[in-house]
């Protein structure tokens, strides 16, 4: 199962806390060792103080570089966070596991410098962080720990930011391929339009100029075209007729074709079931609702997977469940015996969004005119689940 995307700011708050846990795994142990190792309050305060402060200058940059709102004052704030981890050592001593903060300023370096001067910087404070810990007196074990822990922080600043961008870029695409779908079908639609009508609307002119030529002198001649004119003009609505009944006539089966290759191709899984022959009523409600959870699902939802179900026995029955449920209360919409259209501003009309109502009620209609049933709501599980049915004896 491949996982849902979630927004930007959630990612982003995600990764500024799992990165402030950890810094927590380096720093607490010095001032569990102040607190009640060694008590002594005033040096507690001030590692706690300064422990505070880093975390707060520490977040608060990661998170504005995450969602892009770099600025040149982050370098001040960089300098200032390595500054006080690296005056904490010999204010309050190094051998007590304040040598630990050395580090902590090496996985923001990939976060606020431009990619050149990050591999710079993390270079040198590859070797400037041992030699200072030397200097300071830390055990050869310590010293080995930050010649190593410095590039692997800074490589881990760098994947978090990697990993934050392609997870948002990839979020838009989603939206990007919804859309571009939609797009395509108009153009087909009007593609189609232009074919069938052009040579009409052309012949109807130039009939309409022929009338216009001869008014004066031949009326039978006129009233010839004119004739002609009505019988073009029956003809082209018929066509337009024809071509709206072809673009909204849908089969079921090349519906749910369509609907689990693009949303495999916008990393959904989901496969599409083996279905047997249908009577030709079913097709166009239930493609119908097929189409619509396609469209609504890369739209609105961060799904990761859907499941498609169809079965018969004395009704045709189209199941349709995500994992990309909202918390909100179920919605209910059903068409045949006691059942009503959805609401537009109901609550949970959609795929597992909050804003396509009139899509919710649209299915519920077309259900309904077909003598069948429709339900679309949470399953209280994280799922959404839409489920229509259609007799199997109904007119074709």
């Amino acid at each position: 199962m491949q996982p849902r995307i979630p927004r930007p700011t959630v990612i982003a708050a995600s990764f500024v806390a799992v990165t402030l846990v950890s810094l927590a795994g380096l720093l607490m142990p010095a001032l569990w060792y102040e607190a009640f190792v060694r008590p002594d309050l005033g040096r507690f305060t001030v590692g706690l103080l300064s422990v505070a402060a880093i975390f707060a200058l520490y977040g608060r940059l990661l998170w504005l570089n995450l969602m892009r709102r770099t600025a040149p004052s982050h370098r001040l704030g960089l300098a200032a966070i390595a500054a006080a981890c690296w005056a904490l050592p010999p204010v309050l001593g190094a051998d007590n596991g304040w040598g630990n903060a050395l580090v902590v300023p090496a996985g923001l370096i990939p976060v606020v410098l431009p990619l050149r001067e990050a591999v710079a910087t993390t270079a040198v404070a590859t070797v400037l962080t041992p030699a200072y810990g030397l200097v300071l007196g830390l055990p050869a074990l310590n010293v080995l720990y930050e010649f190593f822990g410095v590039p692997v922080a800074a490589f881990s600043g760098y994947v978090t930011i990697w990993l934050f961008h392609v997870a948002h870029e990839l979020r838009e695409a989603r939206a990007e391929l919804a859309q571009s779908a939609v797009g395509e079908e108009r153009l087909r639609f009007a593609r189609d339009l232009h074919d069938v009508l052009g040579h009409s609307l052309q012949a109807v002119a130039l009939r309409a100029e022929v009338a216009d030529r001869f008014l004066d002198r031949d009326p039978g001649r006129v009233r010839k075209e004119l004739t002609e004119i009505q019988t073009m003009a029956r003809d082209s609505v018929r066509d337009v007729r024809e071509i709206v009944r072809g673009y909204r006539a849908t089969s079921l089966r090349s519906e749910l074709d369509g609907m689990s290759a693009v949303l495999q191709a916008a990393g959904i899984s989901c496969e599409r079931p083996e279905v047997a022959d249908l009577p030709a009523h079913v097709h166009e409600p239930l493609g119908w609702v097929a189409r619509e959870a396609a469209t609504n699902l890369l739209r609105h939802s961060g799904a990761g997977w859907c499941r498609i179900e169809v079965w018969t026995d004395d009704a045709v029955h189209l199941e349709i469940t995500n994992d990309g449920a909202p918390r909100r209360s179920r919605h209910h919409a059903a068409g045949g015996v006691g059942g009503r259209p959805p609401s537009e501003d109901g609550g949970g009309a959609s795929w597992g969004s909050h804003d396509a109502g009139s899509g919710l009620a649209g299915l519920a209609e077309r259900i309904a005119a077909a003598g069948g049933e429709f339900t679309a709501g949470p399953g209280g599980d994280g799922t959404f689940r839409v489920h229509a049915s259609v007799p199997l004896k109904g007119e074709a």
